[in-house]
């Protein structure tokens, strides 16, 4: 019995305990001095972690902005979320620390500012000027719960009532904001110091004096183009309001029976359009208060006899905007006919008499017309609209005919459909890029504009990191995605739809063999790639496997190539050995004999049993008709698990695949199969405790399959409709089976931690329902989670709620006894103990901890390779770790990583000559040469083993444990990988809890622990992800990828690769006023907004009204994006820019006003001249 330490309770959710750590000196202690033939270079000082960069499309956008001088897009989310977009390439995250939702974003137009306005009643400044933008000011409305008594006065009630700010509005070169409220209020924000003016514009002076109701929130705040000092305010009753700030009263008041949504100027400031909720846009002249100049009903029917025409749905927005050649243009989203019934949501831009919809995707959240000047009083030129969708960022050309869109150089179609997996590959081969890029570029659509992204603003970092990186995505539709991820980066290279194999249902009537799963039957679940040959090997949710073969070859394949698997095992009784005790290893004398393992394969031969069950049919129909192939990745073979005896094939849970030795293995809970796929045969087919023999430590006794169809799976199959299946029957016939060697303390304690879980589980479930309903995320059609065994069950079953199904076989919590595969790993060593040569095997892990080892007998290459079958064996090598078996590496004796055997990519399609065949076979190795034989032959390889409790690294062919490290003992590791950095190697694992950790190799030492992220959501869980060089990545949320490193050495580089987001750029030039309106008074009046708002002219706010938050902006906030030496040059370098800029601008407004003080002097000094000797008659 295990000794209880308190001090693992007390350290509660640390990873790593500081008994464990004890026990793994202990290790080390009694291994002696081994492991110090190996030097270990990675430190403690070698490891930080740090967010990189965040990809994809803003999760659920709320707001848009647009500096149209340094031509940045910047985006709010619902979450607090802020995403800027210059030039492709330059991107950048914020996140609001209160995570409400951003309302407005208002640029500071090229000063290098952002002003946000939230939910939760705050405003604050962004500083943009920095690599990483920080918030340097913050003002916060304080909400007052009490209503306003009638003692109160109207100005008393005005301010106190006053809540959610609903309406921003920044005038061009002004540091005056006007804040509208959803009292009808206006305030006045000083943006430089970000404190409140004691300028306030009441609702109850605004209105009429005889109006009895309240007008509503402010929806529309905006200056007169041509007079400073008139302010236009729209309310949501209808009401408009021209109020002159200088008189503080209103001049004009225009009053509407429709709700207004939105107003927009016409640039010459005598005519503004408003939009009302019945669908009608109305155009006033300021002049004209009594009724508007003209009504429009952009899509209403027009009546006869004059009649009004029918109501539409609510314009939400419109704008008014005008160019020197041609009419206006009218540009608005929504005002659809009510009739027009599941009719996409439209833009629709009115010019002169020519009207055109142009449907989108998905539901409008806002729109904004790029246009070529920054000026309001001047003609705006449009040229582009930007349209944010509730999923997409469409971008519309309004200079060519047929309004196209440009083509979106962003990587914001991640989601396109939602990603099921995700995996992660740095340091890639340098060809490997290139290729992807030429076959994914033979994709692109046509049709698009032909003018250069009009987002084109910031400047790109610097490289620093030189080597190659992709990121790969599965989809739900069966589609996977390889993207360019070099250098922080991110752009897609190709895609792959490997749906196209299979057969489309077209009804609901006509799909016999799909209707097990609800929807999404191709979705990806686990993704292999040897990236050397570039074979790719997919399992997807309806239990089918296909391998891919590169090929720049277009093909034509007249029958596709495929393989139908019989996999079913289950068991009588399971009989659990005592606690954590590892059976003994056997030996070649006492374990069993290797048997051969005869090729077979199951051919579909019908589709029911004698009962009438279905049997032996594959989920999902392949076409029988010839599949024309395009260059990329091409289908090599189709695997597909059959129906047995009523009950669908099981979810697959791990998957391998071997270039070298032509071969790919899979596993789920029932067991494992190895196909030869050069020679299209199944070459193991195996229950797993079938791969045991005679060493099972559970003394599981092989049974027949049910008769009776049993519902099982986790999540992946459906019944047919209308069947109802009992509660019972969904339990696996394991039910109730325990270890009977546990005591009864330690079942009580189990019993306790499992009800914990599940009551996290219902959480977990529950926090992700909402995530769903926007962006489904279905568990059925991703890879199944690896917990550990007493936590498997009520995850399995919590983990169906993503899926949306109406599938009632969910694996029971009985189902706890079935032993998945969950690891497989084909590599190049020591089998056995007695061996004295490495030889090609493969590893496999279990959900219960065992490692089992299976030898590989293959036969030379050539032609012999395509003929002689290859002999799969049993080893008798078993190795036990606690919790479910994640990973497995394998080191040399330098401490280097040993690589799987490999063979090099060649075109298959091309025809050889006999030479060239002799040549390929001379170069496919089908074996990588052990390490050094000056080596000793006894100790030559060190087996890595990650499991969801602990890492264990073995000698071999000795199978001597030298190292061990316990994990974790309160939560369980979700993701472990032994990946390659600084000319090294180490462990890295993520938590349930939340913590990230390193270790190294092979003494596990541990490097890193930090607490970065809690498992909110299964997501996280199913794509995070670790790869060389210190990099990791993860989906953040349905839409978006977030890249983090735990190299030092990036975090240290890290601001010389991010990009600039502000560059200084020269403001345009004020149009000009012209001879006339210069002569007689016209054109634009200024304004001096200081002589009103200042403090001397208004007074003071009230504090009670707003707080000032100062923010951790300028260089503070590179202080913690930043450090080390190469940070701190960083910051000085900014700073200097910053101080340098300053100064320039000094320097240049001081020698405008010297030339202007000259001009004004001279000027002066002629017209003195002029009139110094003339009367006052001759004037």
């Amino acid at each position: 019995m295990r000794k209880f330490n308190i001090r693992k309770v007390l350290d509660g959710l640390t990873a790593v305990s500081s008994s464990s750590s004890a026990s793994s000196s202990s290790q080390q202690q009694q291994s002696g001095n081994r492991e110090s033939d190996i030097p270990e270079t990675l430190q403690s000082e070698h490891f930080q972690l740090c967010k990189t960069v965040r990809h994809g499309f803003p999760y659920q956008p709320s707001a848009l902005a647009f500096d149209p001088v340094q031509k940045i897009l910047a985006i709010g989310t619902q979450t607090g979320a802020l995403r800027l977009f210059g030039r492709p390439g330059v991107e950048c995250y914020c996140q609001h620390d209160s995570e409400a939702a951003v309302i407005q974003l208002q640029f500071l137009i090229n000063e290098g500012a952002l002003v946000s306005a939230l939910a939760d009643d705050t405003l604050h400044l962004w500083n943009l000027r920095q690599k990483r933008p920080a918030i340097l000011h913050s003002l916060k409305f304080n909400r007052e719960r009490q209503r306003s008594t009638q003692k109160q006065t109207e100005k008393e009630a005005g301010i106190r009532l006053d809540k959610w700010i609903t309406f921003c509005h920044l005038p061009f070169q002004s540091k005056w904001l006007y804040v509208g409220t959803e009292r009808g209020n206006i305030h006045i924000v000083n943006v430089e110091s970000f404190t409140l003016s004691g300028y306030v514009i009441m609702w109850n002076k605004a209105i009429e004096l005889s109006s009895k109701s309240h007008p509503g929130p402010v929806v529309h705040i905006s200056d007169n183009p041509m007079d400073e000092g008139k302010l236009l305010i729209g309310y949501e009753s209808g009401t408009v309001v021209l109020w002159d700030l200088k008189s503080k009263k209103a001049d004009y008041r225009y009053t509407h029976d429709e709700a207004i949504h939105s107003v927009a100027w016409h640039h010459e400031g005598k005519q503004f359009i408003c939009s009302h909720s019945d669908g009608t846009l109305t155009i006033w002249n300021i002049k004209s208060p009594a009724k508007p100049l003209q009504t429009i009903t952009p899509h209403g029917k027009q009546l006869k006899d004059g009649k009004k025409p029918e109501p539409c749905k609510p314009i939400l927005k419109v704008e008014y905007k005008t160019a020197r050649a041609g009419e206006p243009f009218i540009i608005l989203s929504g005002g659809l006919s009510y009739d027009t019934v599941g009719r996409r949501p439209c833009l629709t831009v009115m010019h002169g008499k020519s009207t055109a919809v142009l449907e989108m995707d998905y539901s409008i959240v806002d729109f904004l017309t790029l246009c070529e000047t920054p000026y309001p009083n001047d003609f705006q030129e449009p040229y582009a609209v930007v349209v944010l969708l509730e999923k997409d960022l469409v971008v519309i050309d309004l200079a060519q005919n047929g309004y196209p869109i440009f083509e979106n150089p962003y990587p914001l179609n991640i989601h396109e459909s939602p990603v099921t997996c995700c995996e992660y590959f740095a340091d890639c081969p340098a060809d490997l890029i290139p290729a992807l890029y030429s076959v994914g570029a033979r994709q692109k659509r046509q049709g698009y504009s032909k003018k250069e992204w009009p987002i084109s603003g910031g400047n790109w970092g610097s490289v620093t990191q030189s080597y190659p990186e992709i990121i790969i995505t599965g989809h739900a539709d069966g589609s996977i995605k390889f993207w360019d991820a070099s250098a922080i980066t991110l752009q897609v290279l190709y895609k792959l739809k490997t749906a196209k194999v299979f057969e489309k249902s077209r009804s609901k009537d006509d799909r016999p063999n799909t209707d097990i799963v609800d929807e999404d039957p191709y979705a990806i679940q686990i993704i292999s790639w040897c990236l050397e040959s570039r074979m790719l090997c997919i399992a997807g949710v309806s239990a089918h496997v296909i391998i891919y073969r590169f090929s720049k070859q277009e093909v034509t394949t007249e029958v596709i190539p495929m393989l139908e698997v019989r996999l079913l095992y289950e068991i009588n009784d399971i009989d659990s050995p005592d606690g954590e005790q590892a059976p003994p290893l056997p030996t070649p004398g006492t374990g069993s004999n290797p048997q051969s393992i005869a090729p077979q394969s199951h051919p579909s031969t019908s589709s029911s049993s004698s009962d009438g069950l279905r049997d032996n049919v594959p989920c999902l129909k392949i076409k029988s008709s010839p599949l024309k192939q395009s260059a990329g990745y091409q289908i090599e073979l189709v695997i597909q698990l059959v129906w047995v005896s009523g009950e669908p094939p099981q979810q697959i849970t791990s998957l391998a695949v071997n270039s070298a030795y032509g071969l790919v293995v899979f596993g789920n809970c029932n067991g494992t199969a190895m196909v030869d796929y050069l020679q299209k045969t199944v070459l193991l087919n195996l229950g797993t405790i079938e791969l045991y023999g005679s060493n099972d430590p559970y003394r599981r006794e092989p049974r027949s399959p049910r008769k009776s169809r049993q519902p099982s799976g986790a999540g992946l199959c459906d019944i047919n409709e209308g069947t109802t299946v009992p509660e019972d029957r969904c339990k696996s016939p394991t039910s109730g089976s325990g270890s009977p060697n546990n005591s009864d303390d330690d079942d009580q304690k189990m019993n306790n931690f499992i009800e914990k879980v599940k009551t996290k589980g219902r959480k977990f479930s529950k926090m992700v329902a909402n995530d769903i309903d926007i962006f489904y995320f279905s568990a059925k059609m991703s890879r199944k989670l690896s917990l550990p065994t007493e936590l498997k069950p009520d995850l399995d079953v919590r983990d169906n709620s993503f899926s949306r199904s109406r599938s009632s076989s969910v694996t029971s919590i009985d189902k706890e006894s079935r032993e998945a595969i969950s690891a497989l790993h084909f590599c190049e060593t020591f089998t056995r103990k007695a061996d004295t040569s490495p030889s090609p095997c493969l590893w496999v892990g279990t959900t219960l901890g065992t490692v089992l080892v299976i030898v590989l007998n293959l036969p030379p290459g050539g032609e012999q390779r395509l003929s002689q079958p290859v002999i799969v064996s049993p080893s008798g090598t078993i190795l036990r770790l606690k919790g479910a078996i994640l990973r497995m590496a394998f080191l040399d004796t330098t401490g280097s990583l040993v690589p799987p055997a490999r063979e090099p990519w060649r075109e298959h399609n091309v025809s050889e000559d006999k030479d060239e065949k002799d040549k390929s076979k001379k170069r496919r190795p089908v074996s990588v040469s052990p390490s050094s034989s000056s080596q000793e032959i006894s100790e030559n390889q060190y087996a890595v083993i990650c499991s969801e409790k602990q890492a264990k690294v073995i000698s071999l062919p000795s199978q001597n444990c030298i190292h061990k490290q316990n994990i974790t003992e309160t939560s369980f590791v979700l993701r472990g990988d032994i990946v390659a950095l600084s000319n090294s190697s180490c462990l890295a694992c993520f938590c349930a809890n939340g913590h990230i950790m390193t270790f190294s190799l092979p003494s596990l030492r541990p490097l890193l622990d930090v607490y970065y992220l809690p498992l909110t959501n299964m997501r996280i869980a199913r794509t995070f992800c670790f790869t060389n060089n210190g990099q990791a990545s993860y989906l953040v949320s349905p839409t978006e990828i977030q890249r983090i490193t735990y190299s030092q050495e990036t975090c240290e580089n890290l601001q010389e690769m991010l990009g600039e987001l502000f560059t200084p750029v020269e403001t345009p030039e004020a149009p000009n006023r012209g001879f006339f309106k210069g002569l007689f008074g016209g054109g634009a009046q200024s304004l001096d907004r200081e002589e009103l708002f200042g403090e001397s002219a208004s007074g003071k706010a009230s504090r009670s009204l707003a707080q000032h938050i100062p923010g951790p902006g300028g260089i503070e906030g590179v202080k913690g994006s930043a450090s080390g030496v190469i940070g701190e040059l960083a910051r000085a370098r900014i700073a200097l820019d910053e101080r340098g800029q300053k100064l320039g601008e000094l320097d240049e407004r001081t020698a405008a006003m010297l030339s202007s003080a000259d001009s004004f002097s001279k000027h002066a000094h002629e017209m003195m001249m002029k009139y110094k000797d003339k009367k006052w008659y001759q004037f």
